[in-house]
């Protein structure tokens, strides 16, 4: 291949270029996000040097976006977010008014722009990025709990009031203000018709066809159905309902997460969402021309502190106002004072439209770009303000997900890896004396069994850290890994006690260096071979037919079992 084609090298180097300033940003202690950003300026068609293309970088940004905000549905069941409508729906609506209105007296003080196309402005500076506050509050363990909750309630309402706004601008453009009350009423109707079959039809057909996929033993295939689900949804929420693809995508994975195949899911989709959501960053630092900033500097400074003062300072003075406590207030607020896609969109639809002239771009991209390389200093700032204000303090949150819930709380417990012809004889020995067992297994027929059985059991991979978390390895007391390949067993191994390191350990092994890996890793901790176990068994009996005391025999066998193959033959020849 002589020439690379334009999408696969402007894929390579977009990857390459987020990799590589997103090291750079991390060596200064700065977010990935940060690099990821500067990487779309470096590369973008508004600077010297290298360019690619970005509406193809565009669209798959847009899949992006759409993979992020499935995995965020597959945290947050519908009822999670209903359980904080008092304050998202008051908060959201108000705070969006006052960003609006603060961005539309910007926007009058402007030559030439009229009160309807400022509010236009105002409203494109009042939307927050659901992209970039969910990994925000990811990257600060914050995607659990009240303030998570909070946020992607806020964040869902202002994405309908941007469905309804996509709606009002061409109409408002094209004069035709009779028909606006049809347009937002239409909107409406869609908007509840989709959401109306995604409960009713899509909680039934989308888990069930999953499990289907599931019972046929195949990971790739699983793995792509759950991608065609989150992204198939989300297509078709946009081109049938006129509903956001970002949005759509939500809902999906909301659905999907209130069945036992959430978690298995989320962990098969995160490497995509992390690829894809750096693409999404690059793409939006792609949009900014450094030069239009300079044209209009004081505009694009003003446009910035709109966002800061009326997304993250509105934001949080809502939130204290409506009695939460200001921590949560701070995280939620820090995590929303900025913009982003659907302001993009917006911009890019009144500027077609002849409602707002193209010298705005710059200043509303500023206040985008700047709000997030600012985010850091801004959870900072809101953090110390919060720690001034009377109030409770909310329980810590670890970043751990909604799965954890899907157990009930376990503390002291074992987690068994792998009920095969090994594991089943674990399982049954130790629930024969009652003591608390969590299974992990990866065949999905087997984990239906096993859940008949009312064993507490999770289906999915135990190689990914999210499964582990879900079976609350944090406060096990044992782990037994019975997989029968060993880069798994060390897999799930190092990631137990990654997160939980005084977990003890038993794992099955096939060669002597299986068993040396864990002894290196924990001298406490127990590796089994097979055959090994075989001919320990038989000398076991052996040596105590044939006179040798049972503590005598039982330390010989101790000894040889920690022993190379090799070692104990030299051992038994005396040498």
């Amino acid at each position: 291949m002589e020439h690379a084609p334009n999408f696969l090298a402007s894929l390579v180097i977009g990857l390459a270029a987020a990799f590589a300033f997103g090291l750079a940003a991390r060596a200064l202690r700065l977010p990935p996000l940060v690099g990821y950003l500067v990487a779309g300026v470096a590369i973008g068609p508004h600077t010297p040097g290298m360019t690619i293309d970005g509406e193809f970088t565009r669209t798959m940004a847009e899949a992006g976006v759409g993979l992020l905000l499935f995995g965020v549905g597959l945290h947050f069941q519908p009822r999670d977010l209903l359980a904080v409508w008092r304050v998202a729906v008051p908060g959201a609506m108000g705070q969006v008014a006052i960003g609006t209105l603060l961005g539309a007296a910007l926007g009058m003080t402007l030559p030439g722009l009229g009160f309807g196309p400022a509010l236009v402005f105002g409203l494109a500076l009042a939307i927050a990025s659901t992209a970039v506050a969910t990994r925000a509050l990811e990257e600060r363990g914050h995607l659990s709990g009240e303030a998570a909750r909070i946020a992607l309630g806020w964040l869902v309402l202002q994405d309908l009031l941007v469905v309804l706004g996509l709606v009002l601008v061409p109409a408002a453009a094209g004069g035709q203000e009779s028909g606006l009350v049809e347009a937002v009423l239409l909107a409406l109707v869609k908007l509840a018709a989709f959401a109306g079959i995604m409960l009713v039809v899509g909680r039934r057909v989308l888990p069930w066809a999953l499990r289907q996929v599931a019972r046929s033993g195949s990971r790739e295939l699983f793995t792509l159905a759950v991608v065609v689900v989150a992204l198939g949804v989300a297509f078709e929420a946009a081109s049938l309902f006129g509903v956001s693809f970002a949005l759509g995508a939500f809902f999906a994975g909301a659905i999907l997460g209130e069945s036992d195949l959430g978690h298995q899911a989320a962990a098969e989709t995160l490497p995509l969402q992390r690829i894809f959501a750096a693409i999404f960053f690059v793409s939006v630092g792609m949009l900014l021309d450094p030069f239009r900033v300079l044209d209009a500097p004081v505009t694009s400074v003003l446009a910035l502190a709109v966002v800061l003062v009326g997304t993250g300072g509105a934001t949080f003075a809502l939130l204290v106002a409506l009695r939460v406590a200001p921590p949560t207030a701070a995280v939620v607020a820090a995590a929303l004072a900025q913009v982003g896609e659907f302001s993009f969109v917006l911009m890019e639809l009144a500027i077609g439209q002849g409602i707002l002239p193209d010298a705005l771009r710059g200043p509303i991209l500023m206040g985008s770009f700047g709000a997030i390389l600012l985010m850091p200093l801004t959870f900072r700032a809101l953090t110390a303000l919060a720690a001034r204000l009377p109030g409770r303090t909310p329980p810590a949150e670890d970043g751990r997900s909604r799965l954890l819930a899907q157990l009930p709380r376990m503390e002291g417990h074992a987690i068994l890896v792998g009920y095969g012809r090994v594991g089943v004889l674990v399982a049954a020995a130790l629930r024969r004396h009652h003591l608390p067992l969590v299974v992990v297994e990866d065949d999905r027929h087997r984990s239906e069994v096993l859940g008949r059985q009312a064993v507490p059991v999770l289906w999915g991979n135990a190689t990914q850290a999210e499964m582990l978390e879900a079976a609350h390895v944090a406060r096990a007391r044992l782990l037994i890994v019975t997989l029968p390949l060993a880069w798994e067993a060390r897999r799930v191994v190092e990631l137990a006690r990654a997160a939980n390191p005084g977990i003890e350990v038993a794992v099955r092994a096939h060669h002597d260096s299986e068993v040396e890996w864990l002894n290196a890793q924990d001298s406490t901790g127990l590796a089994v071979m097979g055959e090994r176990e075989v001919a320990l068994g038989i000398a076991d009996f052996a040596m105590q037919r044939m006179g040798v005391a049972t503590s005598t025999a039982q330390a010989t066998v101790d000894v040889l079992r920690k022993r190379r193959v090799a070692d104990a033959a030299v051992a038994g020849l005396g040498v």
